[in-house]
């Protein structure tokens, strides 16, 4: 156990625990560092059991002072990079995106998308999402601004035979190669595609706009339409670009959506009220880091020089406009950031797209992660390797438990085989011995339930033996679920593990000390999407049940309306609130309904309820 040093300073800076072979496991910043890394040293119950694992593992400790937290982010950050240690959550990038690049270093820029690294030199734009609609904005453009699109031998060979290409011809080049245009000019078609993927839609159209009356002035006919055929491809192309804000402003949204393990950052850059980039970093967290600490870690990959930093930030709450968010962008830009939370018109709504964008990227990530046939295979065999089974679980089952203040308790039985869900053999239970909130009796009457099942089906493809048993809790639950295999003398033929819902660690019969999949890993991804499924169709069958019997007690004492017609009333009208507002013809001409309890059932929903006393006991009626 490694023993609290002495000596820890109170200053800023980062600290690095290290194994018993010297690698280093954990990253971390402080503001004071002697306040930090004595939490690190309480008694053991009062960490969270990752912690717990760190600190068991953990043989060492030491720590760099900075001038400040600000430096110490930095740094963490660098440290982090360097070391990858296990963990710390992981930043990655969205590299795969395209960018629009222009190279500075020639005379005759030529536009074009890469998604290689950046280079000095070369001005970049983006990244952008979809790339046939950047293909088509590209074209549209060349028809306002004809930049030359060619390759540099192209380029070469055409001003070697001083001959135009066919692009001159039809106005999408502005023949540079031929000497059609001047440096100075040229320049200034290279510095239009800059404003126009900066956001500055509305210079542009004012420019081809005075270019068009001036012409049409001078009666050169030719060169206003000319000039109006390029405010028309500018129109088409500035379409394709979201409009979230008004014309003036400049800005960057930051979103943040989590997922068990996985969360996404979403930055979109505002300018000029479109969006006009758009940055993504998938986060594999750890340590339980919440989005704060999220978006601390992120802004040292998201805003690397000045250039890249507005004005003005809008973030989801106005708990991630920290002071170290406020001073990192404030260090970087040079000049003060306003970072702030939009509660309401456009600025909100610009935010609420951003979340919706990171929740698709972490939903896009799991589909990608589904179709992948190696992907999957990796996972059980990395789960199967973690819990010591022979082999990997070819077929996973998963309980979980739902119930609200121990009524309507009931059970769910999700079922995955070669890490894909089979919901043709998703079960329902009502859990019926056990009374009052009491979750380990009820994981063993469901479990109990469900192995005795398969016992007496053994031999048939109706119910598959399972590979694994994953039961959603802790210690107490997965005791609950060996007591229910010995009670059917099923003990040893069936593997058990208990996934706590907080801190996503397995337990194994047997043993106290818990399980932790790797971050980042297949595995871990895997038990996490059961756990969800697991937990998803648990309260989907728990509100139906609760609705049901909402119904049943609203409608008890209607002479000739029994439980199946409830049911059925239920079915058709979908809620209680619906039935009170159907009307007595809606319900007399149900078939299966007799006209006298129509009449019944309509004058019991519209008789007026019983009055509600206020809090000066004087009803509201």
């Amino acid at each position: 156990m490694l023993a609290k040093p002495s000596g820890i300073p109170r200053q800023s800076g980062c600290y690095l625990f290290r194994n018993e072979r010297g690698a280093v496991i954990y990253v971390g910043k402080a503001r004071v560092l002697a306040q930090r890394l004595s939490s690190y040293f309480q008694r053991r119950d009062a960490q969270s059991e990752k912690t717990q694992l760190l600190m068991a593992e953990a043989t060492s400790v030491e720590w760099i002072v900075t001038p400040s937290e600000l430096d110490a982010l930095i740094l963490e950050n660098e440290l982090i990079k360097e070391s990858q240690p296990r963990y710390n959550m992981r930043l990655k990038d969205d590299k795969s995106f395209p960018y629009v690049a222009l190279d500075s270093r020639t005379a005759f820029a030529a536009p074009f998308m890469t998604r290689s690294q950046h280079q000095k030199g070369v001005r970049y734009f983006g990244p952008f999402v979809d790339v046939r609609a950047l293909r088509v904005t590209m074209d549209e453009l060349l028809q306002a601004f004809p930049l030359r699109s060619c390759s540099k031998h192209k380029f070469n060979y055409q001003q070697r035979i001083n001959r135009p290409c066919l692009l001159y011809d039809i106005g999408k080049c502005s023949g540079p190669c031929v000497g059609a245009i001047d440096a100075e000019g040229y320049q200034q078609l290279v510095q239009s595609w800059a404003r126009f993927f900066e956001g500055d839609v509305r210079q542009l159209r004012d420019h081809l706009q005075r270019q068009m009356d001036e012409a049409s002035q001078k009666k050169h006919y030719e060169a206003a339409a000319k000039a109006r055929d390029g405010l028309a491809a500018l129109e088409r192309a500035a379409s394709a670009q979201s409009v979230v804000l008004d014309d003036h402003s400049n800005l960057d949204v930051i979103a943040i959506a989590s997922a068990g393990s996985r969360a996404a950052v979403v930055r979109f850059r505002v300018r000029f009220g479109r969006i006009v980039g758009r940055t993504v970093h998938l986060v594999d967290r750890s340590m339980d880091e919440d989005d704060r600490e999220i978006l601390e870690n992120a802004l040292t990959e998201m805003y690397l020089d000045a250039s890249s930093v507005p004005g003005v930030v809008v973030v989801q709450r106005q708990s991630l406009a920290t002071a170290l968010v406020v001073a990192y962008l404030g260090d970087v830009r040079g000049k003060a950031v306003q970072v702030l939370a939009a509660q309401r018109g456009k600025r909100r709504r610009a935010v609420e797209l951003a979340t919706h964008d990171a929740e698709a990227v972490i939903n896009r990530d799991s589909l990608r992660r589904q179709a992948d046939h190696n992907v999957r295979s990796r996972a059980l065999q990395e789960l199967g390797a973690a819990l010591s089974l022979e082999q990997p679980p070819y077929r996973v089952e998963c309980f979980d438990m739902s119930h609200l203040q121990g009524t309507n308790y009931v059970g769910s039985l999700v079922v995955f085989e070669d890490a894909l869900p089979v919901k043709s053999d998703y079960r329902h239970f009502n859990v019926k011995e056990v009374l009052g909130n009491d979750d380990v009796g009820a994981m063993e009457e469901v479990v109990r339930r469900r192995l005795s099942h398969w016992e007496e089906h053994q031999g048939t493809s109706k119910f598959r033996h399972p590979d694994l048993i994953i039961i959603d809790g802790g210690l107490p639950q997965l005791h609950a679920a060996e007591k229910a295999a010995r009670s059917l003398e099923l003990s040893g033929l069936v593997e058990f593990a208990a996934l706590a819902k907080r801190e996503e660690l397995l337990f194994r019969p047997g043993s106290s000390s818990p399980i932790a999949l790797e971050r980042g890993s297949e595995s871990l991804y895997l038990v996490q999407r059961i756990r969800d499924e697991a937990h998803r169709f648990a309260i989907t069958f728990h509100r139906s049940k609760r609705g049901r019997s909402m119904v049943s007690s609203s409608l008890e004492g209607v002479e000739g309306l029994g439980p199946a017609r409830r049911d059925r009333l239920l079915e058709r009208f979908g809620s209680l609130n619906a039935l009170r507002q159907a009307t007595f013809d809606e319900l007399d001409a149900l078939a299966w309904l007799p006209s006298d309890v129509a009449k019944r059932l309509y004058d019991h929903l519209q008789a007026p309820s019983t009055p509600r006393p206020t809090k000066a006991g004087v009803s509201d009626e």
